[in-house]
């Protein structure tokens, strides 16, 4: 521990002209005291580190040394990769990884090239989770995540449905969807690939097996794939709908939005009065009325009568609603 820890100190000082005994002991979660005692270690075993005193002071390396020590280790450089995630970094327990290989490329950087990793923090962010939901981090996904890395088997119980299902999984890769985690992992023993949400996990086995990876698998495209297939195996009920010029511009932003595209695609030619009907496939008439009930009076369903009654029974209401206020 403590020579991950004055190593990590040497390659501080080497990315940054000087460090106060009071920044040193806040990077290392460490004491003043012990950084203190770690600088007299470092010296005393050849590192030219040199403490300035008075207010201005600090410790800093001199004589323009520079430690070999950069080289990455593999967790280290992989995790790099995610460096812009901070979030989901830490929710899998690569974080202390990444700050040490940002360290790493930072003290191999040219001095003009060190404040890169800022510059490109105050640039770029990414925020996941949806709007006005409180992220949940599954507790298992930090086991989940290692073997993801290490190729190693997995023995997960998870929740499906009232029942608890026990799999033997080979973990191919995390994907982070709207602050939802889930796993893509192939069923041992050469069965199928799925996706499961880390989530409804209620316990996780780690074993020493490891297995051998499909070379040709890709995450990006498999969890297109399932995503659309996903998308379209919900949407059971179609509804028909009249829509005005402002309607098919809001379409998109109201229903899911391929299904939107495609549908005004297979759609006729406007009418006379410029409206244009579309079949939409919806996952219920339920989810179909509180989609549509945001695009107002610029469409009308046709189809099926029962959810073309339910908006007519809106109309009602709001009209009722709106007379009384006009008489108040």
């Amino acid at each position: 521990m403590r020579a991950a820890r004055l190593i990590k100190m040497v390659l501080l000082l080497q990315s940054r002209p000087s460090m106060t005994a009071a920044e040193l002991a806040r990077e290392l979660e460490v004491s003043e005291r012990t950084v203190t005692r770690d600088a007299q270690a470092l010296s005393e075993a050849g590192v030219p580190v040199y403490a300035d005193r008075g207010r201005a002071g600090g410790y800093r390396l001199v004589g323009g040394y520079r430690t070999r020590l950069t080289g990455l280790h593999r967790s280290e450089a992989e995790a790099l990769f995610l460096s812009g995630v901070p979030g989901a970094l830490r929710e899998m327990g690569l974080e202390d990884a990444a700050s040490a290989a940002r360290l790493k490329v930072s003290a191999a950087l040219l001095p003009s090239l060190r404040d890169a990793s800022r510059t490109a923090a105050q640039r770029f962010h990414l925020d996941a989770p949806n709007w006005f939901k409180e992220p949940k981090t599954p507790a298992l996904l930090p086991a989940v995540a290692d073997a993801v890395w290490d190729d190693r088997r997995i023995t997960a119980r998870y929740r499906r449905g009232d029942d608890e299902v026990v799999r033997e999984l080979e973990p191919y890769g995390l994907v982070l969807k709207a602050g939802v985690w889930y796993l893509c992992a192939r069923v041992a023993g050469g069965g199928s690939f799925r996706v499961y949400r880390i989530d409804r996990f209620t316990a996780v086995d780690t074993g020493e097996e490891l297995f051998e990876r499909e070379p040709e698998f890709d995450l990006p495209a498999f969890w297109e794939e399932r995503a659309e297939q996903f998308a379209r195996s919900i949407l059971r009920v179609r509804v028909v709908v009249r829509l005005s010029r402002d309607g098919v511009r809001r379409l998109p932003y109201a229903l899911d939005s391929l299904s939107a595209r495609e549908a005004l695609a297979d759609a006729d030619a406007p009418d006379d009065d410029g409206w244009v009907t579309v079949a939409l496939p919806v996952e219920s008439e339920e989810v179909a009325h509180a989609q549509l009930t945001a695009l107002g009076p610029e469409a009308e369903v046709l189809a099926p009568g029962s959810l073309r009654e339910r908006f007519a029974g809106d109309a009602l209401r709001l009209a009722g609603l709106y007379h009384r206020q006009d008489d108040v």
